[in-house]
């Protein structure tokens, strides 16, 4: 078993690397649905020498199978959003602690103590559900701000205006956290002028609205809200950290995560291309998969930032076929 506390020390590159070349051979002993994968491409742990010819699974594995590398009681099971009837993600966690972990460790490295902050959360569409790992995010952020006005809100936009306004007028530190169309409702109906307060978006209309390009949608954004730069949280079901941008769409990974591109054509090819399908490494998911090759098209640059551009159309990644559901 590998000790978590060396994913959440890494400092370099090399450091990364190395380890997650362990975490490859870790998995690939340990995970019964990634070594069938593995097997299928006839990757060996003794043939995989950098992080590029690591095997990534579609991340539609995640709905189809029990995606673990550890034998042990599940703690939490984390499940995407989805519309009625349609199949949802299922992200079995045994160790609650490595998310925590991970999201703390992963906050504080771009915005510093999360006690600092007043944090506002406007995620209507997640609280209606259960098993959103942002909202479990979320939660724990607000409980360790030990801020009084720290809280949820689901439709009472007027008192999440107000609050806001009190924060302001006391020059607090604040983090708007909020789904994009929820965004949208609150400065559709109070144009704001901000000055101390972070709004951050976590992306999707989730149905409820047209959807926008990014740069459209932070220019709304940035003027109902008087802030010039609109920052971004790129998570999902399917993985333990977060990237973060403060601003341009720009994303950074923490130092236990990284972003690689892979050929559209084909999801067996990692490229050198700069553009591409996103494949990530977090390796805050030992106990699952940390080699994920998701639905979502990018741009990665040297510093190892990235943007998102889009998605797939609704098609599965190819490679999938390769194992019989």
């Amino acid at each position: 078993m590998i000790d978590t506390t060396r994913i959440f020390s890494i400092q370099s590159s090399e450091e990364f690397k190395a380890l997650a070349l362990e975490v490859f051979k870790f998995q690939f002993e340990h995970n019964l649905v990634y070594r069938s994968f593995c097997d299928l491409l006839y990757k060996h742990p003794s043939e995989v020498t950098k992080i590029e010819d690591i095997p990534f699974l579609p991340i539609q594995f995640f709905k189809s199978h029990k995606v673990v590398s550890a034998q042990k009681t599940i703690a939490q099971t984390f499940t995407s959003s989805g519309t009625t009837g349609s199949i949802t993600s299922k992200h079995y966690v045994s160790d609650l602690s490595i998310y925590e972990t991970s999201f703390k460790k992963g906050f504080e490295q771009f915005y510093g103590n999360i006690e600092e902050y007043t944090i506002l959360a406007l995620l209507p569409n997640y609280l209606e559900r259960e098993g959103s790992s942002l909202i479990y995010m979320v939660k724990d952020m607000i409980e360790n701000s030990k801020k009084p006005k720290s809280g949820f809100y689901l439709n009472n936009l007027s008192e999440l205006k107000n609050t806001l306004l009190e924060l302001e007028s006391n020059h607090e530190k604040t983090l708007l956290i909020g789904v994009s169309f929820a965004l949208l409702d609150l400065i559709e109906q109070f144009k704001l002028n901000l000055n101390t307060t972070i709004v951050m978006e976590t992306g999707g209309m989730k149905g409820r609205r047209k959807e926008l390009i990014r740069e459209e949608l932070h220019t709304i954004l940035k003027q109902g809200f008087g802030v010039n730069t609109i920052h971004s949280e790129y998570g999902m079901t399917e993985l333990l950290s977060q990237a973060y941008s403060k601003g341009n769409g720009i994303f950074k990974c923490p130092n236990w995560m990284r972003v690689l591109t892979r050929d559209t054509e084909d999801a067996l090819n990692v490229t050198n291309k700069k553009s591409g399908g996103l494949n990530i490494i977090d390796l805050a998911n030992i106990n699952s998969c940390s080699f994920i090759a998701t639905q979502d098209l990018g741009k990665v640059y040297d510093d190892n930032s990235f943007e998102v551009i889009g998605r797939f159309d609704h098609s599965d990644i190819r490679g999938c076929n390769l194992m019989v559901l």
